[in-house]
């Protein structure tokens, strides 16, 4: 019996020490969303100041497949992965829309006017209730909305040369073919 009582907490402490040893080798990249092909929120934002971009609502998602980024002025991986958006805006396969997740509409507009604005519209989120309803717990993230207006894709971390051309693209191709 003594065996016993010794071995218990040890089997505890093994089982749980695995339990974050299988958390630690998974890719947080790919932490599944919960609204995937389901409708994008119901949500109205407002254009962020002396941008001259209109704002974001869940009726401009619908009628056309889309890309929509989540970003902040504050955010180093939204910096290095802006380049990518720029190039994606020009190229027109998709439409770019942006939500300028929890940041002053000042920096939103600092960030923008130094590296260029991709986004067709944005959508200031200043204290970040739609993104919590996106299912947002950091930026950036990505999302691809079909011409429904459901959620079909969401990356979490920067965007990529090769997210875009293995992952991104075929789906938004996928979907415009549909």
């Amino acid at each position: 019996m003594r065996r016993l009582l010794f071995a218990l907490p040890l089997a505890a402490f093994a089982a749980i020490a695995g339990w974050f040893v299988i958390g630690l080798g998974r890719d947080p990249s790919t932490i599944p969303s919960a609204l995937i092909d389901k409708p994008v929120p119901n949500f109205t934002l407002p254009a962020v100041a002396g941008i001259g971009t209109a704002g974001l609502t869940t009726a401009d998602l619908s009628g056309r497949v889309t890309l929509v980024n989540v970003f902040a002025s504050w955010c180093a991986p939204c910096k290095m992965e802006h380049p990518l958006l720029m190039r994606l805006a020009r190229d027109k396969r998709v439409a770019v829309l942006g939500i300028s997740h929890k940041d002053t509409a000042a920096d939103s507009r600092r960030f923008l006017d130094q590296l260029g604005n991709p986004y067709a519209a944005i959508g200031w989120d200043q204290d970040g209730r739609v993104s919590i309803d996106w299912g947002v717990y950091g930026v950036p993230e990505t999302f691809i909305v079909d011409r429904r207006g459901h959620i079909r894709h969401r990356h979490v971390g920067a965007l990529t040369e090769e997210i875009l051309a293995k992952t991104l693209m075929p789906l938004v191709a996928r979907l415009e073919a549909e």
